[in-house]
């Protein structure tokens, strides 16, 4: 009589299949869309109770394509970006369950230092929202960074322990990436090709500016790059590989993101020292006796910037030379203004800072008349800081600032040591080309700071998990057999083996 049971079980999943199409046949006359997203819904539930590792990959898959819920929905009283934070929040929900019951995290990851740093930068965001200004602003502030961690860090270097995984981030986020190019090459063509104003917004719903968009190219520029240069694959297949990077570049160039640019130069720079093996403490010498020489020129180098009068425009060499205008170029100035607003915050607040998250919601009365630019608001309603070293400062006090400078200090030690350790040619050229698309956003966010966006985090944290997850489990291909299948054990977050 089993057959009986098995009988009425598929008349109840036929009949909640017929209840969900009518109802979302129902709902889609009355212009409610949100019900067919159920299926995916229920499939991503799936896979996270089953393969965590594949709903990284969708994630990371998703959040170039991921657009805010506002542009959707103008009334929202709330912001985020769909589908990806509510399904990180997801993934949050249940690596909390696993830790609690399953204590899955390995004891290598929780002491690393990389670990250290990035806990300690979290206890301090609790304490500074529970003292904020705007505790409801912080709280979810720090939410949003619990939820980017767990995936794109912590469940990341688990999905990095088996090290064919690693080239897999910069196709995941490259391929749509390389769409939403298309997408804005096309808009931008119907301005005109060269417009400058059209790259502020040709890019959107899919990246809010220009800035954000160029910064994300920056980093791609590396990692699809070092993916893109390995040897072996068939003729057609590393054409394809090599039209996928003229698009980005041709993104990067057309985004008119001059700060973009720098970070690009800067890690050539970088790149350069690595292949000639310039010993890390001569470079940081060298560093600190250039910032002490600019230090004591600072009033010679000021006079000099003010007599640069060239704006940004749609010339490239014209806008290359615009970035040194602190005179009369708005974008610069603007950012001039925000930086002395939140350094005139934190001198207000320097333990603790106004809240995480809080910046724009405070910086208004501490603007400078005689800073203001055609571009700023009385109301200092139009976004951050614009660097993840200053805004944290005004945010979170010193303590902010120092801990998520130590977070990118133990993340390039934990890189450049991950890069000298593999010995797969393969392994170690992509763990190079990420740390080059690493350094373009810690240069780039001297001059803005994106970290609050899924777009930024999903690299950001993603190369960092890179680094840690090469430097913990990686064996060398000279090491015995058994190590090398613990290196590359099943993922404790999925139950099935790779």
């Amino acid at each position: 009589m089993s057959w009986l049971g098995s009988k009425k079980k598929d008349i109840v999943v036929f009949a909640i299949v017929l209840v969900y199409m009518v109802l979302n046949m129902f709902l889609t006359l009355k212009e409610f869309y949100f019900l067919n997203l159920l299926p995916v819904i229920v499939l991503i539930a799936y896979l996270a109770l089953s393969r965590l590792d594949i709903v990284y990959f969708i994630v990371v898959f998703l959040t170039p394509l991921s657009i805010p819920l506002i542009h959707i929905n103008p009334s929202s009283p709330i912001d985020f970006y769909i589908p990806t934070e509510p399904i990180l929040f997801g993934v949050l929900i249940i690596m909390v369950y696993k830790m609690l019951r399953e204590g899955i995290l390995d004891r290598k990851l929780l002491n690393h230092p990389v670990t250290y740093a990035i806990l300690f930068n979290l206890v301090w965001l609790l304490i500074t929202s529970i003292t904020s200004s705007m505790p409801v602003v912080s709280f979810k502030f720090l939410l949003a960074r619990l939820w980017f961690l767990s995936a794109f860090y912590f469940l990341a270097v688990f999905v990095f322990r088996k090290t064919s995984n690693i080239p897999l981030l910069a196709w995941c986020y490259g391929i749509p990436l390389m769409g939403v190019v298309i997408f804005a090459i096309s808009r931008h063509l119907s301005y005109g090709l060269f417009d400058k104003m059209a790259a502020h917004l040709v890019m959107y719903p899919f990246y809010r500016d220009h800035t954000s968009y160029g910064a994300i190219l920056a980093m791609m520029f590396f990692a699809v790059g070092g993916v893109v240069i390995q040897r072996g694959s068939n003729f057609v297949l590393r054409f394809i590989y090599w039209v996928g990077f003229a698009i980005l570049v041709s993104g990067l160039i057309l985004s008119y993101t001059r700060a973009a640019w720098i970070s690009v130069l800067g890690s050539f720079i970088i790149l350069a020292l690595t292949l000639l093996k310039v010993k890390f403490k001569y470079v940081a010498l060298f560093v600190i006796l250039v910032g002490a020489f600019l230090f004591s020129q600072r009033l010679e180098i000021q006079h000099k910037l003010e007599q640069n009068r060239q704006d940004s425009s749609a010339d490239l060499a014209e806008h290359v030379q615009s970035i040194s205008n602190i005179t009369t170029d708005d974008s610069n100035l603007e950012r001039m203004n925000r930086w002395s607003s939140a350094l005139r915050m934190f001198e207000e607040r320097p333990v603790f800072g106004w809240g995480p998250g809080t910046y724009m919601f405070n910086y208004a009365p501490y603007q400078l008349s005689s800073n203001k630019t055609l571009i700023s608001t009385d109301f200092g309603d139009k976004g951050n800081a614009h660097s993840e070293y200053i805004g944290p400062l005004s945010e979170s006090g010193v303590l902010g600032s120092l801990s998520f400078i130590f977070i990118i200090i133990t993340a390039t030690v934990t890189g450049f040591r991950a890069y000298r350790k593999a010995d797969d040619p393969q392994v170690k050229r992509i763990v190079l080309a990420y740390l080059l698309a690493f350094f373009t956003y810690v240069m780039h966010g001297v001059l803005n700071n994106f970290l609050d966006t899924d777009k930024a985090s999903a690299l950001f944290w993603g190369f960092i998990a890179v680094f840690v997850s090469v430097d913990i489990y990686y064996q060398p291909r000279n090491s015995s057999l058994e190590a090398q299948e613990i290196a590359e054990e099943s993922i404790p977050l999925t139950g099935q083996n790779q």
